[in-house]
């Protein structure tokens, strides 16, 4: 929660800022769909990372081992012990380089797929628009079939980077002879790929996370439209 909420604020905030820019830059077109969300992703990690890294080391730590007794104990100890300010954004190049293809290509899925569905068969994805005539928005089921797509499109080709952000960031908390061999993306790509492979390395709890990452983004993109047109804004494709 401490993560997930200003995370998501400031992603579709900043989609939106970027969007027209984008827009205006490249025109209409793939290029116009992509950047944007890409561009999101990245300032909403910049923003939000220091609460990721707190996050998965309380979350990482066995109830038998503790480390850190909460938050601001996790926070004080990452102060003092990783680095100072450093320590914060351990493993953030190997989020970022995650991070873009999965928000850009986030983005760019869902509305790729609003403009397809409500374009070639608007009679059975689409309603009517109740802020614009003569035009046409996502049904509910569809809103959240196009981000179920979505996210597990992204997911998948952004995974391998995730598992070594997830294990930069962890570096810490392995034994001292151990964190030698997380200290850059490239380093921990290759100990991934040599000692587990690619099915069992970096590609290992796929399954599970398409669990949790196609019906959260689904979620996401639906209530990111519904309150758009809530609040009068257009998420219409003109008929």
């Amino acid at each position: 929660m401490i993560r997930i909420f200003p995370y998501a604020a400031i992603q579709f905030t900043s989609y939106e800022f970027y969007k027209p820019l984008a827009l205006n830059t490249f025109g209409p077109g793939h290029i116009s769909r992509l950047v944007p969300g890409a561009l999101a992703g990245l300032t909403a990690v910049l923003f939000t990372y220091p609460l990721d890294i707190i996050r998965a080391r309380l979350a990482f730590q066995g109830s038998d081992t503790r480390i850190y007794k909460g938050i601001i104990h996790a926070l004080s100890c990452m102060i003092t012990e990783d680095s100072g300010i450093r320590g914060f954004y351990r493993g953030i190049t190997a989020t970022i380089f995650g991070m873009v293809p999965y928000a850009g290509l986030s983005f760019y899925c869902f509305e790729t797929l609003k403009v397809q569905l409500l374009t070639n068969a608007p009679e059975i994805f689409g309603s009517d628009n109740p802020n614009k005539e003569n035009s046409k928005v996502l049904s509910i089921p569809a809103k959240l079939m196009c981000g179920a797509i979505s996210g597990a499109f992204a997911q998948t080709v952004s995974y391998p980077l995730d598992v070594v952000r997830r294990k930069m960031q962890l570096a810490i908390m392995y034994p001292p002879e151990q964190q030698y061999l997380f200290r850059s993306c490239s380093s921990t790509l290759k100990y991934v790929y040599i000692k587990y492979g690619v099915v069992n390395g970096l590609y290992r709890g796929l399954t599970v996370n398409y669990m949790k990452a196609a019906p959260m983004v689904a979620v996401s993109f639906s209530t990111y439209e519904v309150m758009k047109q809530f609040l009068g804004l257009d998420t219409a494709v003109s008929r």
